[in-house]
Formats: C-alpha cells, sequence, structure tokens
C-alpha cells in the first residue's frame, strides 16, 4: 500500500512539474537529435506543446492507476 501511495505522489508531482519537466526533457533531446545530425541520421523532435501534453497524460495515467490500485486494496 506504501508503494501506491508513492506511484499516486509521484504521479501528482509530474502532473504538477508536466511544463518544467518536458522542457528539460525536449531541451535535452534536442541536443541528442543534434548529435544525431551530425552523424548523418535524421530524427524528429516534438514540438514542445506535443511533450507538455505527453507528460501531463503520463503524470495523470500514474496517478489515475495507483489511485485504481488503492481503491480495490481498501474495498475488496
Amino acid at each position: 500500500m506504501a508503494v501506491d501511495v508513492a506511484r499516486l505522489l509521484l504521479g501528482l508531482l509530474i502532473v504538477a512539474f508536466h511544463r518544467p519537466l518536458a522542457d528539460y526533457i525536449l531541451h535535452q533531446e534536442a541536443q541528442l537529435v543534434a548529435l544525431f545530425h551530425q552523424r548523418g541520421i535524421r530524427m524528429p523532435v516534438p514540438t514542445q506543446s506535443t511533450a507538455r501534453n505527453l507528460y501531463f497524460f503520463i503524470g495523470m495515467f500514474v496517478a489515475v492507476l495507483s489511485l485504481v490500485r488503492l481503491w480495490t486494496s481498501v474495498h475488496p
């Protein structure tokens, strides 16, 4: 049960900080794409809004999944 509560808190933290998290990871990904581009490999880079939406939905998925697991463990 403690793992599910921790997972719920992690999901809520991802939802709360999805914008800075997505911006940071998108910046790192742009550097990686530039490195691949120097070596002749072309890769697409997601837009900023796509990355933000993706991390928001990941956080919501983790939070909802944890809530369902907590609900089923409390109400058998």
